[in-house]
């Protein structure tokens, strides 16, 4: 592993293997993704039975109630990609009491912030939004991550036990991975935390320990759609249990039958490229300019991982066994700095260890 530049433009903290970054959306694959494969290894969950069958609020709703989380975890089910949240409990820039408030109370107990207390009831107010969002009848692949607000308290339901506690005690503690949690800033991680943007909409500061999106924000924090914080060294050990069927250090911790299952490209007829909740390489990656491949050209189609808002990106390829973690803080100071999209450096990166390891064979 290697770490470079600073924490900020001021060069003042140098970037440590022992960081902690806000994982973005890579929290999808490492968090609620991990949950429900174990749930569907122990019969708990049916890829192709109606999601409603386990949501119950859906059985009631005409374009949602035949819904598989099949095509839910692949993006193909026509959900609506995202919904703004913070516009609920803001107007003209400023925070409605109705919904936030500064200090704690017994109705007010989430906190999104310091100072920053969210209604109780406001994640009911979301579960209903989300209910009642436009589904796309010609289901076309179109990335979602509504469902993934949905899946810890689904998961909950399932386990009989709380979200986080169900992934700490399956799969984070006995795997070794010890930074991978929800909210640091309150937990009080030992190892430093790398800020993310200057928000000045919702929390008006630098945040630091706080996770960047609004929607996991809202919610205390503890999501399936983002969320979860952790290290470098920690997400290998995840991707490299993925990489290897279920494996990791000779502990099996889900079946190779069902990391096959979630890893393999489930609607490639409807142009998907997409695996169940994992991204895939582009269908036509390999005869593509490496300025437009994703991930690296050489990744085998058998390859898989996630990517993230804040500049995160991890893949495995179980064919040529490497792991790729490539942690950075893109929204600093601002989400407007695209340059790590717009010149494609994560997949250029990414096709540098292929070329470096000479395994530009498949």
């Amino acid at each position: 592993m290697k770490a470079f530049g600073f924490y900020t433009y001021d060069s003042i903290q140098p970037v440590a293997l022992n960081a902690i970054y806000d994982l973005a959306s890579v929290t999808k694959i490492t968090a609620p993704l991990l949950a429900l494969m174990k749930l569907y290894d122990e019969g708990k969950i049916d890829l192709d039975l109606p999601f409603s069958t386990y949501w119950k609020p859906w059985k009631k709703i005409k374009d949602k109630k035949g819904l598989t989380l099949r095509e839910i975890l692949a993006h193909q089910a026509g959900l609506k990609p995202y919904i703004v949240f913070l516009n609920k409990v803001q107007k003209k820039g400023r925070l409605k009491r109705k919904y936030i408030r500064s200090e704690p109370s017994p109705r007010f107990e989430t906190q999104a912030y310091e100072h920053i207390y969210v209604k109780n009831r406001f994640i009911a107010k979301m579960y209903r939004e989300i209910n009642r969002s436009q589904v796309n009848e010609s289901k076309e692949y179109q990335y979602s991550g509504l469902a993934f607000l949905i899946f810890p308290q689904l998961i909950s339901q399932l386990s009989g036990a709380s979200y986080e506690y169900y992934l700490q005690k399956h799969f984070y503690l006995p795997i070794g991975a010890a930074s991978l949690g929800f909210n640091p800033k309150t937990t009080g991680y030992p190892n430093d935390i790398v800020p993310t943007e200057v928000d000045t909409l919702f929390r008006k500061d630098l945040v630091k320990g706080w996770v960047h999106d609004e929607n996991a924000a809202l919610i205390g924090g503890i999501s399936g759609n983002a969320g979860l914080f952790g290290t470098a060294r920690d997400l290998y050990l995840i991707m490299q249990m993925y990489q290897n069927y279920g494996i990791y250090d000779g502990q099996r911790y889900l079946s190779e039958a069902t990391l096959k299952e979630f890893t393999k490209v489930q609607f490639p007829e409807n142009d998907n490229r997409r695996g169940l909740g994992f991204d895939k390489p582009l269908l036509n990656n390999r005869n593509l300019p490496i300025s437009g491949a994703y991930p690296a050209i050489d990744a085998s189609a058998e390859s898989f991982g996630h990517s993230g808002f804040t500049g995160t990106f991890i893949w495995a390829d179980p064919i040529n066994q490497l792991v790729f973690i490539f942690l950075s803080n893109r929204v600093y100071p601002s989400r407007d700095n695209r340059n790590l999209y717009e010149l494609n450096i994560r997949p250029q990166l990414h096709q540098l260890f292929y070329e470096d390891r000479g395994l530009n064979k498949f």
